[in-house]
């Protein structure tokens, strides 16, 4: 069922607005997002560090192609697994786009169009959706990020020492930065040690902000059940070919690709490798899912205009409508 003309113009803002749908890994975001997208009639624009990256696909629970059948999905497959992706590169990827769905610019096709059954409502509202706390933040916020490329030889440097320490010399130059980023997160360390040792100063020092103009309304996504969707989550993925695509991703560029140590391709390449059996895989990417999930809790959980919703409601959509309506 979809949303009568007068809903639909009473969302057609004369002030183009950005709508997040923000949470922990696991809690239903993306089929909210797919639903939400289409009463709106807009894209979905990705919020998660990870899925930016081409052949990273089922560990990091990208969109599938049925999905983005379902929904244009944008700030997917930006890269390729060898690249770095700063979150100033997202951001002003992000803000571009922003910045065109609210002037109306982005159009869906002819059969997207039908499916909705709603061709002549104007896109003007645009949402952003993910769990990548630092992407979201760089938009709502408007963070003023240093524009330092890459330094690929200082990276081969940096990555030589081996990710302990590394994270050891940012907590000494960049306290601040260092608690907030995991102690095995190399992509976030590397990054933060590649600012200071570019700039000379800690990436923590250099982020002022300057938030949009246009309204912003942020709901977030939660579950007492969080545990229990991790697991059937993981289980789907390895039944997928999780496996299959870690094995792949190791031939293909290496088992030191930093990304081949985060969540969910870490605890299968050591499976690869012999270390423990596939049970032990699969039961050690729920037990690291739950933790990255408690620190998203309590980044998003920090944010007091986010408001909260139970995803294993029933009524879910309905009342996130209702939120958005109201508006």
């Amino acid at each position: 069922m979809f949303p009568s003309d007068t809903i639909i113009a009473k969302i057609n803002t004369p002030v183009p607005g950005l709508i997040v749908l923000c949470g922990p890994t696991a809690a239903g975001k993306s089929s909210l997002a797919i639903a939400l997208a289409q009463r709106l009639h807009t894209s979905i624009l990705s919020a998660d560090s990870r899925q930016v990256y081409r052949e990273f696909d089922i560990g990091t629970a990208k969109p599938s192609g049925i999905e983005q059948q379902q929904a244009p999905h944008y700030l997917i497959d930006l890269c390729d697994p060898t690249e770095t992706l700063t979150v100033a590169e997202y951001q002003q990827q992000a803000q571009g786009l922003i910045e065109q769905i609210h002037q109306g610019k982005h159009t869906w096709t002819i059969e997207q169009e039908f499916k909705i059954q709603n061709s002549k409502f104007k896109i003007q509202n645009s949402l952003l959706v993910g769990g990548t706390g630092l992407y979201i933040r760089s938009i709502v916020r408007g963070l003023q990020i240093p524009q330092v490329p890459p330094q690929s030889d200082l990276r081969l440097q940096l990555q030589a020492l081996g990710q302990a320490q590394c994270y050891a010399m940012l907590q000494q130059v960049d306290q601040e930065s260092a608690a907030k980023i995991h102690p095995n997160d190399a992509v976030r360390t590397l990054r933060s040690l590649e600012v200071f040792y570019v700039t000379g100063r800690p990436l923590s020092q250099q982020q002022g902000e300057d938030p949009p103009t246009y309204p912003i309304l942020q709901i977030g996504l939660d579950s007492d059940n969080l545990q229990r969707r991790i697991e059937t989550r993981t289980a789907q993925m390895v039944e997928a070919g999780l496996v299959a695509e870690v094995e792949h991703l190791c031939q293909k560029y290496g088992s030191d690709l930093p990304l081949l140590n985060t969540l969910g391709y870490a605890e299968f390449k050591r499976h690869l490798a012999g270390d423990f059996s596939l049970s032990e895989a699969q039961r050690l990417t729920v037990l690291h899912t739950r933790q990255f999930a408690k620190r998203q809790r309590t980044w998003f959980r920090a944010d007091s205009t986010i408001d909260w919703f139970d995803a294993d409601a029933a009524d879910l959509l309905e009342r996130v409508w209702q939120r958005i309506t109201k508006w």
